[in-house]
């Protein structure tokens, strides 16, 4: 296990953090002190044939070894049950990945957790994870005639809460109850056929004021706001607590160590066989079995499977029986968004802690501060949407970064193409007008002996390390019935 997910966490250089506050979340169970303690038992995809799958000893099947993936390993074994977990990837995250950029780990994928996010927060306290906070930004650079201009943070925010408030008018009616987003379906029916373009147009706002939102409605939608349905980003508000405060504040902390640290914690606990570097081809279910192939050739089976891919990747593996029309067709449109780059910076020169907030379709999306640099500069991330703008070509990064700020320096970078990944095929969850009325339901039930989890199909905070958690709590509940099923059928 070579990929810095899946060696010993370490923390970053002393040197490298000095301003981020860090807190201690108590919890009941001690850290891993490396990957060797994960507890699963490592096997390549290259193994014998004559394995333990093939012999009928597992379980139950897990394919992803993302959060949802590990959470559902973790509560299948907590029920008794021997579970295998298949990892495409030669590491485990899925769509985190905590990685070194000039030696310091930075998360290339989803990385916050939240007291408002009580899945995640949970695990956080079980694993006695202890949590970091980024640096703040002193000014923000915001549209203005044509270009860009500063704002103090101070004046910044309270006119970013005027002009986004409102947009969310009636959320507690529509969503009363954040973590069932259809329990006023009656209301949504018409809302959600919405775009967040859509929602933008109703407000009416001037070119400028709508410049300084339609960045976050982009960049959610990953990169054009026609593309999320605006019930998307209005649950987020409604989970936030229906303020602005609280959405503003739902990205404030991070793992210290990160989330690889947080992640193996769970494997240990799930005391399972991982393979990594397994991808899936095949899924069929026939006589009481799931039968699942891998790009090698090997075959497992079990009982009951988790397919704990992102919905994006549905499509790329055939199944047999085939899926339900809903599930082909929303993975043919998919739900996690486009294009997105996750890019880390190490910016110079003369600019003090900025961040960027620009309108929608500008290259280079939103840049913030993270940490402070032995060398006087800041390690910065950001995001961008375009797929011709090469994010691991540092020259290029500083000609778009300098369009707004024209005295940062950009001295390296390191990107992450999630679009690009065949694994993910896309980034976060962002439903697109429509989908949450009409197939979402459907789409997170199990099919036969088959059950769903990720972020992506996620009740609550879907697009979030704890929408992950919670779609593996619940495909595990739907795995341990269908398997309880399969023994009963098997007792008569």
């Amino acid at each position: 296990m070579n990929n810095s997910t899946n060696r010993p966490a370490r923390s970053a250089p002393a040197h490298a953090l000095p301003r981020r506050r860090v807190l201690k979340v108590a919890g009941a169970t001690a850290l891993a002190a490396s990957a060797g303690a994960v507890g699963a038992n490592l096997a390549s995809a290259s193994g014998s044939s004559d394995d333990a799958a093939s012999k009928g000893s597992y379980d139950a099947i897990v394919i992803g070894a993302g959060f949802a993936g590990v959470t559902a390993a973790r509560e299948l074994r907590a029920k008794g049950l021997r579970p295998l977990i298949l990892e495409a990837r030669d590491r485990i995250g899925g769509r985190t990945w905590t990685a070194d950029f000039n030696g310091v780990d930075v998360e290339m994928g989803g990385e916050s957790v939240d007291e408002k996010q009580p899945y995640a927060w949970n695990e956080v306290k079980r694993y006695s994870t202890e949590l970091a906070t980024g640096l703040g930004a002193d000014r923000y650079y915001f549209p203005k005639d044509g270009g860009f201009a500063p704002v103090p943070t101070a004046d910044a925010i309270p006119r970013l809460k005027s002009l986004f408030s409102p947009m969310f008018d009636g959320s507690k009616d529509y969503f009363p109850r954040p973590y069932e987003p259809l329990y006023r379906a009656d209301l949504l029916q018409e809302l959600d056929k919405l775009s967040m373009r859509d929602r933008l147009n109703q407000l009416r706002l001037s070119p400028e004021d709508e410049s300084w939102i339609s960045g976050a409605t982009g960049g959610l939608s990953g990169g054009s706001s026609t593309r999320g349905a605006f019930t998307m980003l209005a649950q987020s508000w409604a989970l936030s607590g229906y303020t602005f405060e609280g959405y503003l504040s739902i990205n404030t902390y991070h793992p210290k160590l990160g989330t690889g640290q947080l992640i193996r914690n769970m494997l240990k606990d799930a005391s399972a066989e991982l393979r990594l570097a397994s991808p899936v081809t095949k899924i069929e279910q026939s006589n009481g079995r799931v039968r699942v192939t891998i790009r090698s050739g090997q075959v497992f089976t079990a009982p009951v499977a988790v397919l704990a891919v992102p919905v994006n990747v549905w499509k790329t593996i055939s199944f047999s029986p085939a899926l339900p029309s809903e599930y082909q067709s929303v993975s043919k449109a998919g739900i996690g968004v486009p294009n997105v780059q996750k890019l880390w910076l190490h910016v110079k020169g003369n600019t003090g802690l900025f961040a960027t907030n620009p309108a929608e379709g500008t290259r280079l999306g939103a840049v913030r501060p993270h940490a402070a640099l032995p060398d006087g500069g800041t390690l910065m991330f950001g995001f961008a949407y375009d797929p011709t703008l090469d994010c691991s070509d540092r020259a290029v990064v500083q000609s778009e970064l300098r369009k707004i700020v024209p005295e940062a320096e950009v001295v390296a970078v390191k990107a992450q193409s999630w679009a690009a990944d065949p694994f993910s095929l896309g980034g976060w969850a962002c439903r697109h007008p429509g989908t949450l009325t009409g197939p979402f339901r459907a789409i997170q039930q199990p099919q036969g002996r088959i059950a769903f989890a990720g972020s992506d199909i996620a009740n609550g905070w879907s697009g979030y390390i704890d929408g992950a958690i919670e779609s593996g709590f619940t495909a595990a509940k739907q795995a341990v019935a269908i398997a309880a099923g399969t023994t009963a059928a098997a007792a008569r």
